[in-house]
């Protein structure tokens, strides 16, 4: 007898849909036999599959099992198809003998899990793609363990059934067992409170200015200034101002993070933006993404939110340079010989670094400030928008007691901008803006035209920062409440290209400074 159940692997952050098929042959010695191109975690899964059917209670087949995992040329990797190959190979033996058990029943459903020793069902990666490939595909619902269930049942449009163990899921198929529903599943998460108020920062009128900029438009950004000078208390603040989620967003990035395995356990949907703070020591595959078996890397973990990489000059310059492509085009292809994956990767960078190895300008001066900076290529600087220097906070503003500006105040100037820059131009933010797209959303009067070409002939500014310059001018604009973009939107956004490649011919990043204030 042969029975088909359908299950999946995943190819990135896309589920593709595989067949299990199982023949049982009453002729020959007993000996189960997998094939369907397989990895060693799957190969294992026979004796695992095995010991718990018989802790489950069942009797496995006798006789030749012959179990293929199809398409063929598609390698199969993972536990997720533990759970398929359990219930096939028992309703090939006549475990089901009525209702959904039948294959026609059994035709209406995606099915993925690990089983335990004991027979329990125990979470899988990518159970929302699971999910998303039943509603693409016309599946009617879909089985996975208990803790996928929140994941899984976020998707509209399929049912979403989850299983505590083997028992139960041949139960589910029978009929006999209506498993539990997402329905019966706990209410959505509150988004909870920023980690860090901006009340807490003293003094850093710039900076704070800069990470509305940033926070309004999506815009890369790059502090720089001595130790202790508030730069990572800003950095962890500055999430507190991004809108809420959309449900797109929220899909996307759970999509994510269930692939990479970083979900809670019985998580459901994203409810806040990922924060991602690698260390300096990290590789360019765990920042981009890479491995045998392509897995999402930092920059993609971080889609939809915050990318904070602190000492950003003590990185690696190979990890620096492999977030060129993600910076500029969103999304990251990992291209292996079993295949190539794609990984959305449109998160907002935040750089943090000293002005000098010794984490001072006083010590060593201006040379060994640019001797530090050619740590990072000017192509990388040439994808931050903002460039903001961070001064030493002085003991006045340390010991001050009027009231500081709050996390809830900033918030509500950036959500004015974002839902004008909305109603414009759609979800699209102002830094994904290119084209005729920015074109339109960004036109420049005489006078803004005039001041840029000054800026471009006296400061060197590449192609790529003049449109980088026109995307924070509108971002600034939106901020002010402004229609359009004046002379002095632009000469904001000019102000924050200090760090451009241009800097070497302006002698030092010093003169760069001031040439940028002569043009303003």
């Amino acid at each position: 007898m042969s029975v088909r159940v359908h299950g999946f692997a995943l190819r990135g952050i896309e589920a593709v849909p595989c067949e299990v098929e199982v023949d049982l042959s009453g002729q020959g010695l007993p000996r189960t036999t997998l094939v369907g191109l397989p990895d060693v975690a799957v190969r294992e899964a026979i004796d695992r599959v095995q010991t718990a059917v018989a802790n489950a209670g069942f009797a496995w087949p006798g006789g030749r099992i012959t179990i293929n995992l199809a398409p063929a040329d598609l390698r199969k990797e993972g536990p997720a198809f533990d759970l398929p190959m359990a219930l096939s190979v028992l309703v090939a033996g006549g475990a089901l003998r009525r209702g959904r058990g039948s294959a026609d029943g059994l035709d209406r459903w995606l099915i993925a899990g690990e089983l335990a020793l004991d027979g329990r069902v125990r979470p899988v990666r990518g159970a929302i793609c699971l999910a998303i490939l039943a509603r693409e595909a016309g599946f009617q619902r879909v089985m996975v363990a208990r803790e996928n269930l929140a994941e899984a049942g976020a998707v509209e449009g399929v049912q979403a059934v989850g299983v505590e163990s083997l028992q139960q899921a041949l139960g589910v198929l029978g009929g006999t067992d209506a498993g539990v529903t997402a329905g019966a599943l706990a209410a959505t998460i509150a988004d909870p409170e920023p980690d860090v108020d901006f009340e807490r920062v003293r003094g850093q009128m710039g900076a704070r200015r800069a990470m509305c900029v940033a926070a309004a438009g999506m815009h890369n950004l790059l502090m720089i200034g001595p130790a202790g000078s508030g730069k990572t208390l800003m950095a962890r603040a500055l999430p507190g101002l991004l809108p809420p989620m959309s449900l797109t967003e929220r899909m996307e990035a759970t999509r994510i993070h269930s692939c990479a395995g970083s979900l809670p356990p019985g998580g459901g949907l994203l409810v806040r933006r990922p924060v991602r703070c690698p260390h300096h020591t990290a590789s360019a595959a765990a920042m981009v993404g890479g491995g045998s078996v392509p897995r999402p890397g930092e920059v993609s973990l971080a889609h939809g939110g915050v990318l904070f990489l602190d000492e950003v000059a003590e990185f690696p310059r190979s990890v620096l340079e492999a977030l060129r492509e993600p910076l500029e085009d969103g999304f990251v292809t990992v291209s292996r010989a079993r295949g190539a994956a794609k990984f959305p990767a449109r998160a907002l960078l935040v750089a943090a670094m000293n002005p000098t190895a010794r984490g001072d300008l006083r010590v060593g001066g201006s040379s060994a400030m640019d001797r530090y900076l050619e740590r990072l290529s000017g192509p990388v600087i040439d994808r931050i928008d903002l460039h903001v220097e961070v001064a030493a906070v002085p003991f006045d503003a340390l010991v001050a007691r009027k009231p500081v500006e709050t996390t809830a105040s900033l918030r509500s100037r950036v959500l004015e901008a974002r839902e004008r820059s909305r109603r414009r131009q759609g979800e699209i933010s102002n830094a994904a803006l290119s084209g005729a797209a920015l074109d339109a959303a960004a036109p420049l009067d005489a006078a803004s035209r005039d001041l840029l070409r000054q800026a471009m002939a006296e400061l060197g500014l590449s192609a790529r920062a003049f449109d980088k310059v026109r995307r924070v001018a509108r971002t600034v604009a939106d901020l002010e409440g402004s229609g359009g973009i004046r002379p002095e939107h632009v000469a904001e956004a000019i102000g924050y290209r200090l760090l451009d490649r241009f800097r070497g011919a302006c002698g030092s990043l010093a003169a760069a400074g001031a040439g940028a204030a002569a043009v303003r």
